[in-house]
């Protein structure tokens, strides 16, 4: 029985934080033959924040070439989940669509301690679903 990867939308308003962290750890937490993340954003930024960068190259993942993109209907229809983060009504709704709201702070502008904090809290959020889901990697 062949099982299809499931895809999880990881949405914020930037694109530059939160849901990137987000589908970075589903990325390295997940099995690929499962899962893949993606992550986007309302009103995109330029680039990832780079206070988020460094925190998440403490732990061995690499986001500083990674481009925001644009949160659209069409993106949102390829998902199986779509988790937001603070976009609110801005976030599409895509009827029959599973969605969990993650009310996590944004990075910009805070100090290096509450960032590594939002870190590993997005870490255990995404463990936890990953776990619920049973698409995590085999040991």
């Amino acid at each position: 029985m062949t099982t299809s990867t499931k895809t999880y939308l990881f949405a914020c308003v930037h694109n530059a934080g939160r849901s990137q962290m987000a589908a970075a750890w589903l990325s390295a937490l997940a099995d690929p033959s499962k899962a893949r993340a993606v992550s986007a954003g309302t009103q995109p930024g330029e680039r990832v924040h780079p206070v988020v960068v460094d925190v998440m190259r403490e732990v061995g993942i690499e986001l500083g070439g990674v481009t925001p993109q644009l949160l659209t209907d069409a993106l949102a229809r390829e998902a199986s989940m779509l988790v937001t983060m603070g976009c609110g009504e801005a976030c599409p709704v895509v009827p029959g669509l599973r969605r969990e709201d993650w009310p996590l702070p944004d990075p910009k502008g805070q100090p290096l301690e509450m960032v590594r904090a939002l870190r590993d809290e997005v870490r255990a959020k995404v463990a936890a679903l990953v776990a619920r889901e049973g698409v995590a990697k085999q040991p």
